[in-house]
Formats: C-alpha cells, sequence, structure tokens
C-alpha cells in the first residue's frame, strides 16, 4: 500500500477533481471540448508536467504521483484524464527519457507549464495494432528531414503545439528503419484534416493529421536514427499505466453512483443495497477496482525504481480497462432504466470505459505482451 504522501496528493486531487472537473463532466462530454479556463487550472496546479523534474520548470514528482492524478481527474471526467495523460506520458516522456539536453531545454519548460499541449503520433491508417507497418517517411536532406505521412486516431491532436512523430528513415516491411521525431505542429505542411466524431471520450479530440513535405531539423531527431520502435514501446509501456490510471477513474466513478443509487432507490418496500443480488454486484466492482489499483501502483513504483515494468503494466491496463467496462455495465444495471438515461451519468462512465480496453494497446495486445514475458525465460 502507498504510503502518506501519495494520500495526501490524492486527496489534493480528488477535492480539485470535485470542485473543478466533474460538474464540467457533462458540458464537456456534450460540447465536445474542454474548457480552455480547465486546462490552465490544470498546468497551475502542476498536473501537465507532474512528473517533470523541477529544474525543466515541473512539478518534480514521480510517476505513482501521476497515476493517482490521472485516475481522480478521470473519475471527474474521463476526457480530462486522457487530456493530461496523452500530453504527460506519450509526449513529454520521451523528450524527458530520451531528449538531449538542449532537447529538454527547449520543450520540457513548455510542456510541463501547459503552454504546449503535446500528441504522440504513431498510427496510421493502416498501422494501428501493428505499428511496424507504417508507412510515413522521413527523407534525409542534409541538415533537415523532410516527412511525409498520414498519421491516424492522434490524442490532443487538435490542440497540440508539439508531436512525437514516428516515421522510417529507412524503407522497411517492418519496424527496422523506424526513427522518432520531435515536429511542432506550425510547422509547414502539418495539418490537422479530420476530428473524429466517437462513442465516449467526446471532450477529448481525436484526430487524423497529414504531413506534407514537413520540414523537420536535424536536432529535432530523438535519440538516434532506426531507435524509433524501441521508442515508441518504451513509451506505450508506460502510457498504458496512465491509461489504467484512467479505466480505474472511470469504474470509480461509476461504483460510487451505484452504491449512492443503491441506498436512496426503494424497490419490494427496501432500499436496493438490503437485496443480495445487488450487494453481490457491488462486492465484484469493489474488488475488481481495488485489484485494479494494485496493480497501477505496482508498475508505477517499478517504472519510478527504474526496473522491469512492461508485463505489469500490461497486467494494470488489462485488469482496469476491462474492470471499467464491466464495472459501467453493472452499474447500469443497478440502476434499471434510469442508468440508461442521459439524465444519470452512467451511460456517459459506459461509452468512456470502451475506450481503455483499444487505445493504447489493446486487450488482446495486452495479453501477448503478457504471455510473451511468461514464457520468454522457456524457449
Amino acid at each position: 500500500m502507498l504510503d502518506q504522501q501519495y494520500k495526501e496528493i490524492r486527496e489534493m486531487v480528488a477535492s480539485f477533481t470535485d470542485k473543478e472537473v466533474a460538474p464540467l463532466a457533462a458540458q464537456i462530454d456534450s460540447e465536445g471540448k474542454i474548457p480552455e479556463a480547465l486546462v490552465a487550472k490544470l498546468a497551475e496546479n502542476g498536473f501537465m508536467g507532474s512528473y517533470v523534474p523541477e529544474e525543466y520548470g515541473g512539478a518534480g514528482m514521480d510517476y505513482t504521483s501521476y497515476s493517482i492524478i490521472v485516475e481522480e481527474l478521470s473519475r471527474g471526467c474521463a476526457s480530462t484524464g486522457v487530456l493530461v495523460s496523452a500530453h504527460t506520458s506519450l509526449a513529454t516522456w520521451p523528450i524527458l527519457e530520451y531528449g538531449t539536453e538542449d532537447q529538454k531545454k527547449k520543450y520540457l519548460p513548455k510542456l510541463a507549464s501547459g503552454e504546449w499541449i503535446g500528441c504522440f503520433c504513431l498510427s496510421e491508417p493502416g498501422a494501428g495494432s501493428d505499428a511496424g507497418s507504417l508507412t510515413t517517411m522521413a527523407e534525409d536532406k542534409g541538415d533537415h528531414y523532410v516527412l511525409n505521412g498520414v498519421k491516424n486516431w492522434i490524442t490532443n491532436g487538435k490542440e497540440a503545439k508539439l508531436a512525437i512523430v514516428f516515421a522510417k528513415t529507412r524503407k522497411t516491411d517492418d519496424h527496422k528503419g523506424m526513427s522518432a521525431f520531435i515536429v511542432e505542429t506550425d510547422s509547414e505542411g502539418f495539418e490537422v484534416q479530420k476530428e473524429e466524431d466517437k462513442l465516449g471520450i467526446k471532450g477529448s479530440s481525436t484526430t487524423q493529421i497529414v504531413l506534407e513535405n514537413v520540414k523537420v531539423p536535424k536536432e529535432n531527431l530523438l535519440f538516434k536514427e532506426e531507435k524509433g520502435f524501441r521508442i515508441a514501446l518504451s513509451t506505450l509501456d508506460g502510457g498504458r499505466i496512465g491509461i489504467a490510471a484512467q479505466a480505474v477513474g472511470i469504474a470509480e466513478a461509476a461504483f460510487r453512483y451505484a452504491k449512492k443509487y443503491s441506498i436512496e432507490r426503494v424497490q419490494f418496500g427496501k432500499p436496493l443495497a438490503d437485496l443480495q443480488a445487488i450487494q453481490f454486484m457491488l462486492a465484484d466492482m469493489s474488488w475488481k477496482i481495488d485489484a485494479s489499483r494494485l496493480l497501477i501502483e505496482e508498475s508505477s513504483q517499478l517504472k519510478d525504481k527504474k526496473m522491469f515494468y512492461s508485463k505489469t503494466s500490461a497486467q494494470a491496463k488489462l485488469m482496469a480497462s476491462e474492470t471499467a467496462m464491466w464495472v459501467a455495465v453493472k452499474a447500469i444495471q443497478v440502476c434499471g432504466g434510469n442508468g440508461y438515461t442521459k439524465e444519470y451519468p452512467l451511460e456517459r462512465h459506459f461509452r468512456d470505459a470502451k475506450i481503455t480496453e483499444i487505445y493504447e494497446g489493446t486487450s488482446e495486445v495486452q495479453r501477448i505482451v503478457i504471455a510473451a514475458n511468461e514464457l520468454k525465460d522457456l524457449r
């Protein structure tokens, strides 16, 4: 179990969420946009650069603190939670981990302060789970690269001022030849062409991005040429912790509502909570959420200690995302017909939960990762 410092962080973020985030959740879902004023408050509280060192303008916390922040924000609004998660773990972390000192000094303060929002451009129309089959190319022109291609399903794509873009510097039929670049989105030829109309997390922008002869300075290559696949996989290992935290936040919100409803709703002359069928559903929600949270804590702490966490983060993401979907369904069942209406928040939690089983690695991909790690020493 986590010590007192993390309990205090949770209490702080929970208080912020209850006051500033949760009251806006229905509006954010309806309007499909997170208010700029809320984003500014997220930045003011250090949530946009939680584990960025203070020397680069961050809050100087750790990944465990970050996962708590994402969970509590997502409990109030899943769209807000994933804005912070994608910005922090997918756009900021690769620069922190693989960037040169000049890259860190130039970009991390802007990201940590929330002045710039970041995004992660890996997926393509023909390359989702099979990231190695991407076709975006980066041509070496001496003092710069020229990028051409199309990226799909880009979280924060509409707001982003910085993108971590993956492209091949050498044409191959697999992941070899893939490199990573820091791209400023106001670069000529970088165009947000389409915003997806999604089932859930409707306040989070999800876009298609077209790269047409985008010039990227040589100094914006991240790490080394042809090391992009390594960067992508390690970034996603950490990103899965954030999505697991988002999923637990959604599940916790649905669980709390179902508990409250079961106490207040009277049927057959007594509260629903007195019926064993309802109690069993609530009990299963409770242990599934707690078990998911423990896996998140374990993977976060392994990452903080720079220990191997790939398998554990996959386990956390798999269990938390499937728990979120299961809890959302059962919470609607507890509330019956009322839970199925837009007057109640459960249908939003249900819609928001589904994506956690898909992005940053589907449940099937997580099972592949877990199985590969379990079997690697036996082959």
